[in-house]
């Protein structure tokens, strides 16, 4: 617990800024600028999300003497944090501010410094803190003075520390300590795949001129693997009864809610192996992105999303995933809940939406990756004028600085835990991308008709009409036959088609297997690191389940969350979309539900990835939901409050104190004023939390004493007032 010397508790008042947001949503703000200027690591900034979400909520705590703080006082692992409790030399509203924005301000500084936008970063953060009068050269961290700087920079520093050992070896810039990939680079300007030797296991890709998902070039044309050994690092609310600790090479890869293998592949059996079944079904959904085939679909709340449950076994799998329209079993929602209107259909082609989706989700350049993205999202939702800021959907709105930091503290908890349950299963099991298992099947032969030359146990499926065999006459034959045999592909035909971006699509047709790509940027092409579980459903159900949970709501305020997306001025990488849309969803797991399609139209992941991701996203935002709840209450381990003794708050205060005695027995509270002159005298009438107010609007500003007595003269409790 705490310790807190004098508690100055935060007045119920709303902190604004020039254009009325929070503190915490401006500081958010900065933070998510700073991972859009960063390298692309989604790992280490949901890490820097919650340790800075973290940090305006521990500042938050200590003028909340209900709230248990996270790091300050506590001992977390084998680290220490000491904390003799805050008294502040100026008023509340003041301390607060400034104490959030130094301990923010702080911990940017020290993770931001080597960013590529560093320039960027650093002009707009130190720019906000000019404009708020606070003198940066301030780096006391002696917080016994009163100074809320001091006190920002004392939980900055005690952070950092921290993250130097939290186990994700950010002093050596993150770097892997053990993991080695097994199988040699894919050269991706060449042809095939010819020298993966372990079919189920990740392969770097060689990429000239790579420039990761934030839009920087890297100097590195082979990647490495990010954050494969992420699985020890310090989490927030994940449990030891789900851990799994597996070793190889001598690391011991830490597995939290272990989903077990993924679909390994198989001799023979085509599309009954629900290897081949998988990585092939990403190359057919990738036909789907041609805007001129014609098909029209569907796209609002009243035929997508409302899924009622997951697949588990593969005969399930292949009803869930529509091989050959794409999408999944969505029933939509006939009605709006909140309007009582039916939900308007949306018709767009599929080819448009298929594009966009896997576009707006994909986290491309200028990206605050995918749980950046949720923040955006959480922020969208806070900024509607008809969300009710009632936490859980229950009880008295929250002002929004509350609100922010109850909504940000538990986001990034989920955010951060669910990049360590990831990532940990991503390393120890080591699955390959569509990039390279769709390339190494096609190289092998074809897997369906063994009587054929070109069979091979470990080759593709045949499916006609999307992957054939290159016959003598077909186009893709060669000018000399060099390519009968082959496998073909009808999918997405890739970047040798687009020769302007502002003008071109590369369309749908039939291409040689050995030169099929994901639908994503030439120099960039896939993630670099192994596809199980799916980052992005993993993040994403996590945060529709945050978002469900601290709204009381399923539903988008007002029963829809919209996203416009123009004709022609939304796609990156080719033309389009043909025509304005809208991405709209009913509800926030809708919303994630599409996030794990659009990785599979995007060519990045087979469905093994996706389902798996949202379930272990469900058990990280409960488990991440209850912990910061109890954070709130003060009830953390023990199921008692964290401060049960006697206190007094809010402290300054203009009209009303409330006063805790921890006792039963009859007392009353006097208040006397430095001339020790006795100016209010009341007895008690305490609730069922033992507390009671009481009205000081009368007393003039100043200092002032309160003191619990129980009897005639027995002084349970002494605290300085000071009345504004």
């Amino acid at each position: 617990m705490k310790k807190i010397l004098l508690v100055l508790l935060l007045c119920m008042t709303t902190f604004w800024s020039a254009d009325g947001q929070s503190i915490a949503r401006e500081w958010n703000e900065e933070v998510l600028n700073a991972i859009r200027n960063d390298f692309a690591r989604p790992t280490v900034h949901a890490r820097n999300l919650w340790h800075t979400s973290a940090a305006m909520y521990d500042v938050w705590a200590v003028f909340h003497p209900e709230a248990q703080t996270y790091f300050l006082g506590q001992t977390l692992g084998d680290f220490n944090i000491p904390f003799d409790g805050f008294e502040s030399s100026v008023p509340t509203e003041e301390a607060l501010e400034e104490a959030l924005s130094f301990a923010v301000f702080r911990i940017m500084l020290n993770r931001f410094s080597s960013s590529p936008g560093q320039d960027n970063i650093f002009t707009r953060i130190f720019g906000l803190m000019e404009a708020k009068g606070y003198d940066v050269a301030n780096g006391s961290t002696d917080y016994s003075s009163g100074d809320p700087a001091a006190l920002g920079n004392y939980l900055a520093q005690q952070i950092i520390e921290f993250g130097l050992q939290d186990g994700s070896n950010e002093a050596n810039d993150y770097a892997n300590r053990f993991y080695q990939p097994v199988n040699s680079p894919l050269d991706t300007d060449g042809s095939g795949n010819p020298d993966m030797e372990f079919p189920n296991r990740w392969q770097p890709l060689f990429i000239e001129g790579f420039i990761d998902q934030s839009g920087n070039e890297i100097p590195e044309t082979t990647p490495e693997f990010l954050s494969p050994e992420w699985g020890q690092v310090a989490s927030f609310a994940l449990k030891d009864e789900d851990r799994t600790i597996y070793n190889r090479d001598g690391f011991d890869y830490w597995v939290f809610h272990d989903p077990t293998d993924p679909s390994y592949i198989q001799d023979g059996l085509g599309m009954d192996d629900a290897y081949k079944w998988g990585f092939t079904l990403v190359s057919i959904w990738q036909s789907h992105l041609d805007p001129t085939d014609e098909v029209m679909i569907d796209i609002s709340p009243a035929s997508i999303g409302n899924l009622n449950e997951f697949p588990e076994t593969f005969d399930e799998y292949k009803a869930f995933y529509d091989l050959f329209n794409g999408g999944d079993p969505s029933q939509g929602r006939e009605i709006n809940p909140v309007t009582g209107n039916p939900y308007e259909p949306q018709m767009v082609p599929r080819g448009d939406y298929a594009r966009v989706l896997a576009e707006f989700w994909a986290d491309g350049p200028d990206s605050e990756t995918p749980p950046g993205h949720w923040f955006t999202i959480m922020n969208y939702v806070n900024d509607n004028p008809l969300l009710e800021k009632r936490f859980k959907g229950e009880g008295e709105e929250l002002s929004d600085l509350e609100w922010d930091i109850k909504s940000y503290f538990i986001l990034g908890g989920a955010m951060h835990d669910s990049a360590i349950s990831a990532w940990g299963i991503k390393g120890w099991y080591d699955y390959t991308r569509p990039m390279t298992a769709i390339r190494y099947m096609a190289e092998q032969g074809q897997s369906t008709d063994p009587t054929l030359d070109n069979y091979h146990p470990h080759g593709i499926p045949l499916v006609p009409g999307y992957v054939e065999i290159v016959e003598p006459g077909d186009p893709l034959q060669g000018a000399s036959g060099q390519h009968l045999g082959k496998i073909k592909l009808f999918t997405w035909r890739g970047h040798e088609y687009i020769i302007d971006p502002e003008f071109d699509t590369a369309g749908v047709g039939w291409i040689l297997a050995e030169e099929w790509f994901p639908y994503q940027r030439i120099s960039f092409i896939t993630p670099p690191f192994a596809g199980y579980v799916s980052g992005h459903s993993t993040f994403s159900r996590a945060a529709a389940e945050v978002l469900t949970m601290l709204t009381g709501s399923e539903y988008f305020p007002g029963g829809m969350g919209v996203f416009e997306i123009p004709a022609n001025a939304f796609l990156e990488f080719e033309i389009g979309p043909t025509v304005d849309m809208q991405l709209q969803w009913a509800t926030y797991r809708d919303a994630s539900d599409q996030t794990s399609l659009s990785r599979i139209w995007g060519g990045i992941h087979p469905p093994i990835d996706d389902i798996r991701g949202r379930k272990i996203g469900i058990e990280v935002a409960t488990d991440a939901f209850a912990l910061a709840e109890s954070y709130f209450h003060g009830t953390v381990d023990s199921g008692s409050p964290a401060v049960a003794g006697d206190f007094i708050f809010p402290n300054p205060t203009s009209d009303f104190l409330t006063v805790q005695g921890a006792t039963n027995d009859a007392t009353t509270v006097e208040i006397y004023d430095l001339q020790g002159r006795r100016i209010l005298v009341t007895p008690t009438n305490f609730d069922a939390n033992n507390r009671t107010t009481l009205d000081v609007s009368a007393l003039r500003s100043g200092v002032y004493f309160v003191v619990l007595v129980r009897g005639e003269d027995e002084k349970l409790m002494v605290r300085r007032l000071l009345k504004q």
